[in-house]
């Protein structure tokens, strides 16, 4: 049985002036033969060869063999590059002479042409090979990481219930939770983040921010940098709403209330009424 997307030793069948077919067995008719045009055929080949081969389809929709390895197969995560952008959907190359199809329903984010974005293969339902980034599945779990590591990975979709997905090293499963995730992060982007916890299942939960103590120095310092840039004087207290708090500077409220102890303790600052000030 032919296999789509994947790589086949097949037996060479026939010989024709535009190709070879091969089958997966020598008596096979017809209709369980596949052809391999003539400019993939090796100079060598005769009846009986066998032969490992690439299998997808044209573009009459048949299924034809190549000799040429893609860049990614069914089952497989990898980056390939938008050589164009239509109303049906983005073209990928993946390194065949017939660029592969990511319909609008299977992209996560926003790109352009030239862009190289995280993609796996599917078979849809018209039995044609296709890319989605809906990788989720294809993600492996067996990655050594360990809890405090600092992981790089490919953000690859964002649930505003859940938080962002990512792709450690583009191949293993991870999520940044919504209590994790600080900044404007977007899909597509390469972010570095801190594994937080190693889930039974092998899954990794991670954090943008440090530990509690380090990210504290971090976000005093921008308490810090933002009061420099206004005059030496933020126009709220950590009594402001989170949403202001974390609109203004990226922190939670938490956050904000931590480093603005830290400041206040070393005597940097001075909380007014209504505001907060540096101290001169």
């Amino acid at each position: 049985m032919f296999q789509l997307g994947k790589k086949q030793t097949l037996i060479v069948v026939k010989e024709v002036n535009f190709g070879v077919y091969l089958a997966e067995q020598s008596e096979a008719g017809m209709d369980d033969r596949v052809l391999l045009p003539k400019k993939q055929v090796p100079s060598d080949c005769k009846i009986g060869d066998q032969m490992e081969v690439f299998l997808y389809k044209d573009s009459k929709d048949r299924i034809i063999a190549t000799t040429n390895t893609p860049r990614i197969m069914i089952g497989e995560v990898g980056r390939l590059r938008v050589s164009q952008v239509t109303e049906i959907g983005a073209f990928l190359d993946w390194g065949l002479e017939k660029d592969i199809l990511l319909p609008y329903k299977e992209q996560t984010g926003k790109f352009k042409e030239g862009d190289e974005i995280l993609v796996t293969i599917y078979v849809d339902k018209s039995s044609r090979l296709a890319a989605t980034m809906n990788v989720y599945k294809c993600l492996r779990t067996d990655s050594s990481y360990k809890k405090d590591d600092m992981v790089t990975g490919t953000v690859y979709q964002i649930n505003e219930q859940v938080g962002a997905y990512v792709a450690v090293d583009d191949c293993y499963s991870a999520l940044i939770p919504n209590r994790e995730l600080f900044g404007d992060v977007q899909v597509g982007a390469t972010i570095k983040a801190r594994v937080v916890e190693v889930k039974p299942d092998g899954k990794l939960d991670l954090s943008v921010r440090e530990k509690a103590y380090l990210q504290m120095e971090k976000d005093a310092h921008k308490i810090m940098e933002i009061m420099e840039r206004h005059e030496g004087a933020l126009p709220f207290t950590d009594k402001a709403s989170p949403e202001l708090i974390k609109k203004e500077t990226g922190m939670s409220k938490n956050e904000f209330k931590r480093a603005v102890g830290k400041l206040l303790k070393s005597g940097e600052i001075v909380i007014k009424t209504d505001c907060i000030v540096l101290k001169r």
